[in-house]
């Protein structure tokens, strides 16, 4: 039996304008990340953050990792929708058990797995953050901030293969911790931040990873208005921060870094242009 399937590939990149550590602004490529949920003979299932190469590829190996399908011939079509930005399963028979299968769902370590609820992106327009003047990081405390990171022991130095995620006040360091996903790592400073009752109004949060939706999400969410990455950021994370009011900063280490949004919360002060490189 054959599985009808869309070809509803979509751009896997987009363009933005960034401003580095001269004060320039300039244009780059960002990859991008878009929400699609997935319906099973009519039922929601999931929502998966993806770039959207091969939505539909995406949606038969999540059904097939996830144990819910025997085998693909029990799937008669898989149709992605990108205006509704959801993906229609039919099976051939209905899924057994669905209900008792899907009643828990358990978050992996996996940097890529983590699972977005329908109402989340409903939740946004309640998170207020405080204005710029009240929320700022200038050029220097962010040199300092990096530098901390720089100094900070690590797991990754020694083993590597993890994220780190920290709390700051400006540039001086409150909390870092690891985690084989950079998803565990905020959760864990977020766990901290409402045990101790600290407030994330004048913080930075500082990641290691991307500048996912849901990394984004989240630190709105601990109330954080300024975010560090170590790398960069997708389409979707930049959408939300421009949104939610979020200064993101990425590829940001040592001395160099792209402030990808929020330009009102920075207090730029630009590095004198290097000299270019004897020929």
């Amino acid at each position: 039996m054959t599985v009808r399937l869309t070809q509803a590939s979509a751009p896997l990149m987009q363009t933005i304008a960034v401003r580095d550590e001269f004060g320039v602004t300039r244009d780059i490529a960002i990859p991008a990340e878009r929400a699609l949920t997935v319906f099973v003979d009519k039922r929601e299932l999931v929502t998966l953050m993806t770039l959207g190469a091969a939505p539909e590829l995406l949606v038969l190996g999540y059904l097939r990792n996830q144990r819910l399908v025997e085998g693909v011939e029990h799937i008669e079509s898989v149709t992605v929708d990108w205006e509704v930005q959801a993906a229609a399963v039919a099976t051939r028979g209905g899924i057994e058990r669905f209900e008792e299968k899907t009643a828990k769902r358990v978050v992996t370590t996996g940097c890529g797995q983590g699972t977005v609820f329908g109402d989340l992106m409903g939740d946004l327009d309640r998170i207020v953050l405080p204005p710029p003047a009240q929320a700022r990081l200038s050029q220097s405390m962010l040199y300092g901030l990096l530098d901390a990171v720089r100094r900070q022991e690590s797991t990754y130095k020694s083993a590597g293969s993890v994220h780190g995620c920290a709390l700051f006040r400006q540039d001086e360091l409150l909390m870092f911790v690891e985690d084989v996903g950079r998803h565990n790592a905020i959760d864990t400073i977020a766990g901290w931040m409402w045990l101790n009752g600290v407030d994330g109004g004048d913080k930075v949060f500082y990641t290691t990873g991307r500048l996912t939706s849901e990394m984004v999400i989240k630190s709105a969410q601990m109330g954080v208005p300024i975010i560090v990455s170590r790398s960069g950021i997708t389409q979707m994370g930049h959408e939300l921060a421009n949104q939610l009011g979020l200064c993101l900063f990425g590829r940001a280490t040592n001395r160099h870094f792209i402030c990808y949004s929020g330009f009102d919360r920075f207090d730029a002060q630009p590095e004198p242009p290097r000299p270019a490189a004897a020929a």
